[in-house]
C-alpha cells in the first residue's frame, strides 16, 4: 500500500498563477498600508489557490512482479561441434537453478535454431522475437550460451538490460577450411576459367609442414591429388569438359584434431556454354531451300557460317573467260582436310558428287564423324541418283540407304511414335497441324532412329550416332515450304534448330540422359529415355547411404520424382547406365566457414550495456545484483539489474480540500483581518 499526494486543477495552471499573482500583489499593497490583517487575508488566498489546484490523497495498492532473465541457448550448426552440445545443456541447467532460486525472479529459456536457408545463426532476431512477448519493464537480464558465432548482429535492437555471452567451446580447438572464390556460374567450353582457393588453419593449429593435401574431382569421377601451401591464395585453371553442368568438387582429407571435416569440400557447379559455334554449309544445285538454311544459321549470334555454294561444276563450258569469273576457287583441301575438326557441325545441302570432292576428303569426313564431329544431309534428287553422296565414303556412316525413288506428291510430315518421346522432335508447335511438303526421297533405315515420316510412313528424318559423332539425313528438300508458310508452313525453325543443337551434343537434347536440378536441399530428377519404362534411380548421399526412387512418366519419354536431400555436399545418381552429380546446399555452409569460438562478433552488443563475455570451460559465473548504468560483468561473475516491477491492483483518492471546508477557511480568514483591522 502506497499514498501519494496528486493535482488535477480546476483551471489551467496559467490561470492559477494569474491568480496567484494578483493575490501576492494585493497582500503586498495590504502590508505596505499598514493593514494588520495582511496575514490573514494572505491565508485566505492560499487557501483558496490550493483548492484551485485540486489536491488529493491517492492510495494504491501494488502487488510486486518478477523480475525475468532470458536464458537464449544457441542450438545451430556450428554448435553441434565438439562437446558444445554438452557444454551448453550442463551449463544452462546450472545457472537456471541459480536464477530460479533468487527471490522473485522467473526465468525464460529460448531455443536459437538455424536460420532459414543459409541465413546461418539468427540469435539477435530470436531475441527480438522473444522480448516482444515479455514486458521490457521486467527484464533483469539476458544470457546466451552460444560459440559466438552470430550472423545477424547488424539488427537494430534497443537491449532493456545487460546481455552476457557464455562461451562455448575450447581454448584447444583448430579447424582447417577451405575455400573457393570467384566462381563463375557459365565458362566457355574448352577455356580455362581461373578460380581461386584457400586453405587455411584457425584457433590453436598444431605445428604443420605449411603443406595440405587437395583432391579435386569433376562429375564424380576418381579425384586428382596435389599438394598445396597453407593460408595462401592459390590461382587454379579450370577448363570445363563439356556443356551443360559441370560439378567440381575440392576436398582435403580431415586433420587429426580439427572440429569438423563440413567446411572441407566446397562443390563448384557451373554451366558449360560454346563460345561460338562454327558450321560449314556446303550447297550443291541452288535451290529455294538453299537460302533458308543460310538465314537460319546467320539469325543467331553465337553461329560463325563458312558457306560454299557449287556453281560451277567441272563439267559446266559455257565460254567464260576465266579472266572475267568472280567466283573464288572451292577450298577443298584447307576445307576437308586441314581445317575439318574446327567445325563443330558440317551441313550437306542437295550436294551430289560432281568430281570436286575426292573420295579421299568425303572418307575424312566420315572419320571426322567418326571421332566426334556432326553431319547434316538435307537430301534433294539427286540423292537417289547414281552421283548420289550415299555412293561415297559417307555413305558407310549414313543411317539409310536410297531405293532411287523420288516421290513427287503432297504429303504432311509427321512425328512418329518415336519422336514423340525424342527431344528434337517432341512437342513441336502446332502439334501436327502443319503445311505439307511436295516431294519426298524414298530410303530404306539401316540404323538410327525413325523421328518424322512421310509419304505412307516412309522414314523422313532419320538420327543417328557413328562412333563418338551423329548424323542426321532428312529425306526432302522443301523444308523451306514451312519457312514459306506453304498452307500454314509449320515449326521449321524450331525443328532445324533443335537438330542442329542435338548435333552438337547440348545436354537439353540428349535423348538419354539423367538430370537433376536443387532447389535448397530438394532436388528434382529427371530421366529421359526412349523406352516405355525406366527402373528407380539409385541415389548415393554424401555419406554414403545408397536410397532408390521410384520415377513417374509426366510426358513421353520423360519420368520424372522429386528427393529431398538429408545431406549437403555431392549426391551420385545411378539409372542403368546413365549417371550424374549434384551438389545440394551451398557451396561452403555458412554455418561452418568459421568454427572457433569468439567473442568478437557479439562485443558491440554487450559492450552497449556493460555486458560481458565468459567462456565455459574456465567455469560457471556468479549472479550478481547491479543498479542500472553501473559494470555488469567481472572476473568470475556477471550482474542482473533488479527492476521492482509491479502491478497495481487497486487506486483510490481523496480530496484535501473539499468545498465546504475551503469556504469555510476563506471566509473565516477574511472576517478575523476585518475584526483585526477594527472595522465592526
Amino acid at each position: 500500500m502506497t499514498g501519494t499526494i496528486i493535482f488535477d486543477p480546476l483551471v489551467p495552471w496559467a490561470f492559477v498563477l494569474i491568480v496567484a499573482a494578483i493575490a501576492m500583489a494585493g497582500v503586498i499593497l495590504a502590508a505596505a498600508r499598514g493593514l494588520n490583517g495582511w496575514p490573514l487575508r494572505g491565508l485566505a488566498a492560499v487557501v483558496v489557490l490550493a483548492a484551485l489546484t485540486g489536491p488529493s490523497y491517492q492510495q494504491e495498492d501494488r502487488a510486486p512482479l518478477a523480475d525475468i532473465v532470458m536464458l537464449l541457448e544457441d542450438e545451430s550448426a556450428s554448435q553441434s561441434l565438439s562437446d558444445r552440445p554438452e557444454q551448453t545443456s550442463t551449463a544452462a541447467d546450472a545457472l537456471a537453478a541459480q536464477i530460479a532460486a533468487r527471490p522473485n525472479t522467473e526465468v525464460r529459456r529460448i531455443t536459437v535454431p538455424d536460420g532459414d536457408g543459409d541465413a546461418g545463426t539468427q540469435l539477435m532476431t530470436t531475441l527480438s522475437n522473444a522480448l516482444a512477448e515479455e514486458p521490457r519493464a521486467r527484464i533483469a537480464g539476458i544470457l546466451a550460451f552460444s560459440d559466438g558465432r552470430v550472423h545477424d548482429t547488424d539488427l537494430p535492437l534497443n537491449l532493456p538490460a545487460p546481455m552476457h555471452l557464455l562461451l562455448t567451446g575450447k581454448s584447444t580447438d583448430w579447424d582447417r577450411r577451405l575455400s573457393v572464390r570467384n566462381a563463375p556460374a557459365f565458362a566457355i567450353i574448352g577455356e580455362p576459367v581461373t578460380l581461386t582457393l584457400r586453405i587455411e588453419d584457425m584457433g590453436a593449429t598444431p605445428d604443420t609442414s605449411g603443406v595440405a593435401p587437395l583432391e579435386i574431382s569433376v562429375d564424380g569421377a576418381p579425384p586428382q591429388s596435389f599438394q598445396v601451401p597453407l593460408g595462401e591464395d592459390i590461382e587454379l585453371p579450370v577448363t570445363l569438359p563439356h556443356g551443360g553442368r559441370n560439378v567440381i568438387q575440392f576436398t582435403v582429407p580431415m586433420a587429426e584434431g580439427e572440429l569438423t571435416d563440413r567446411n572441407n569440400t566446397a562443390l563448384i557447379q557451373m554451366n558449360g556454354v560454346r563460345d561460338r559455334l562454327r558450321v560449314l554449309l556446303v550447297s550443291g544445285e541452288p535451290h529455294p531451300g538453299g537460302r533458308t538454311w543460310r538465314n537460319l544459321l546467320k539469325s543467331d549470334s553465337s553461329v560463325d557460317l563458312v558457306h560454299f555454294t557449287i556453281l560451277r561444276p567441272p563439267e559446266k563450258q559455257d565460254g567464260v573467260p576465266v579472266s572475267e569469273l568472280s567466283l573464288i576457287a572451292f577450298p577443298t583441301r584447307e576445307l576437308f582436310l586441314e581445317k575439318i575438326d574446327d567445325f563443330d557441325l558440317i551441313i550437306f545441302d542437295r550436294y551430289k558428287r560432281r568430281g570436286i570432292l575426292p573420295a579421299l576428303y568425303l572418307d575424312n569426313v566420315a572419320n571426322y564423324i567418326r571421332e566426334g564431329g556432326a553431319v547434316l544431309v538435307a537430301a534433294g534428287a539427286d540423292f537417289a541418283g547414281a552421283d548420289s553422296i550415299f555412293r561415297s565414303p559417307l555413305g558407310t556412316v549414313l543411317p539409310a540407304a536410297p531405293t532411287a525413288r523420288v516421290l513427287d506428291e503432297p504429303y504432311r510430315p509427321n512425328v512418329t511414335d518415336l519422336g514423340a518421346r525424342h527431344p528434337v522432335t517432341a512437342d513441336l508447335p502446332g502439334g501436327g497441324d502443319w503445311g505439307r511438303w511436295l516431294r519426298q526421297i524414298d530410303v530404306s533405315e539401316t540404323a538410327g532412329n525413325v523421328v518424322m515420316s512421310g509419304v505412307d510412313d516412309r522414314p523422313l528424318l532419320i538420327l543417328d550416332r557413328a562412333g563418338e559423332g551423329r548424323v542426321a539425313l532428312l529425306a526432302s528438300d522443301h523444308a523451306w515450304l514451312w519457312n514459306r508458310g506453304y498452307e500454314g508452313g509449320g515449326p521449321q525453325l524450331e525443328l532445324l534448330r533443335r537438330l542442329a543443337h542435338w548435333m552438337m551434343k547440348e545436354p537439353e537434347l540428349e535423348e538419354e540422359a539423367l538430370t537433376a536440378e536443387a532447389t535448397g536441399q530438394t532436388m528434382r530428377i529427371k530421366r529421359r529415355t526412349l523406352e516405355d519404362s525406366t527402373p528407380p534411380v539409385t541415389l548415393v548421399d554424401p555419406l554414403g547411404n545408397e536410397t532408390e526412387l521410384t520415377l513417374s512418366e509426366t510426358s513421353p519419354g520423360v519420368f520424372e520424382g522429386a528427393f529431398e536431400g538429408p545431406e549437403i555436399g555431392l549426391y551420385r545418381l545411378t539409372n542403368g547406365d546413365k549417371t550424374a552429380v549434384i551438389g545440394l546446399g551451398p557451396a561452403a555452409p555458412r554455418e561452418f566457414e568459421k568454427t572457433i569460438a569468439t567473442a568478437e562478433v557479439l562485443a558491440p552488443v554487450l559492450t552497449a550495456l556493460r555486458g560481458g563475455a565468459l567462456k565455459i570451460e574456465d567455469g560457471l559465473p556468479r549472479l550478481r545484483n547491479v543498479r542500472p548504468g553501473r559494470p555488469a560483468a567481472g572476473r568470475g561473475w556477471i550482474g542482473l539489474t533488479p527492476r521492482d516491477a509491479f502491478e497495481t491492483r487497486d487506486v483510490r483518492q481523496t480530496n484535501l480540500l473539499p468545498g465546504w471546508l475551503v469556504l469555510f477557511l476563506s471566509a473565516a480568514l477574511m472576517t478575523a483581518a476585518w475584526l483585526r483591522e477594527g472595522r465592526r
